[in-house]
């Protein structure tokens, strides 16, 4: 048995990886698919203080709160910048990471610098209260702001991706337009401490190849 924890990516909750949390409870393995401070369920949360630490913290303490040991940490999009955090300063708690069409940071880097001018555009396009992201409109109608500050600190890391079992990247190559990840999939596929994969989805990989997605994750922890 596996333990997977989901993060999703920007303005989205953990309901995001319904199907898949389903399938892979179906499985035998457990799924804790998280919601962010600040964001659906827990939109109330949201304020000016909500950052990426306040994220990579929301993790770190379900990881400690329910005693895992070997998480799956499955980030998506923004979410790999979570992941990242978690696993930097929790290491003993994680065993593997799978950043699913998401950025893959190095310390200091921040998700607005690691995107394209396209994403940077629609983060300036922020509430009224001047601290939140709107979503787009062909998100899911749940979707709700995403906190700007969550974009903008960059992220501080101590140590290496390489000392975990294993590290998987999927891409998304379906994009209408220009992909901000193809650079990042690139790199990864020719590192051999990496396992690259591309699907024929666009950006939500969880709505549009989940059957592809579900074979993935199994293979990651139930290798051969």
């Amino acid at each position: 048995m596996a333990t997977f924890v989901f993060i999703p990516g920007m303005c989205h909750g953990g309901w995001t990886y319904e199907p898949l949390t389903e399938q892979l409870r179906a499985h035998g393995h457990r799924v804790y698919p998280l919601t962010l401070t600040g964001l659906s369920e827990r939109g109330h949360l949201l304020n000016a203080g909500v950052n990426l630490e306040t994220h990579v913290q929301d993790v770190v303490g379900v990881l400690v709160a329910e005693e895992i040991e070997d998480a799956v940490l499955v980030g998506h999009s923004y979410g790999g910048m979570v992941i990242t955090g978690t696993a930097d300063r929790v290491p003993e708690r994680v065993a593997s990471l799978v950043y699913l069409d998401s950025v893959v940071p190095q310390h200091g880097d921040s998700f607005w610098t690691l995107v394209s001018d396209q994403e940077r555009k629609w983060f300036m396009d922020v509430t009224e209260t001047g601290h939140s992201v709107r979503p787009l409109p062909f998100f899911d109608s749940r979707a709700t702001p995403h906190p700007l500050a969550s974009l903008l600190q960059p992220i501080r890391l101590t140590g290496d991706l390489a000392r975990f079992r294993s590290r998987d990247y999927v891409y998304a190559a379906g994009w209408d337009g220009e992909s901000p990840f193809t650079s990042i999939y690139q790199r990864l596929r020719d590192d051999p401490q990496w396992t690259a994969h591309a699907l024929d989805s666009r950006h939500n990989l969880m709505r549009d190849a989940p059957d592809d997605l579900l074979k993935i994750l199994l293979g990651i922890v139930q290798p051969g």
